[in-house]
């Protein structure tokens, strides 16, 4: 699917030197996977603690 965007030149030249791709479609392709997996870390993050703890678990048996 051709897109064009407008983007920031010196950041996408940035993001290139610093992730070493080749083109500048493998940067933004990465950068997108890097944020969907980020959002989708934070949103594990926010569940902690709000899940009921299994009492019956013993951490020291997988040892």
């Amino acid at each position: 699917m051709a897109t064009n965007l407008a983007l920031d030149n010196s950041l996408l030249d940035a993001a290139l030197k610093v992730g070493g791709f080749k083109s500048k479609k493998d940067t933004v392709n990465a950068a997108l996977k890097e944020f969907i997996e980020r959002r989708k870390q934070q949103e594990i993050k926010e569940l902690f603690g709000n899940l009921p703890a299994d009492e019956d678990y013993d951490y020291k048996q997988g040892r």
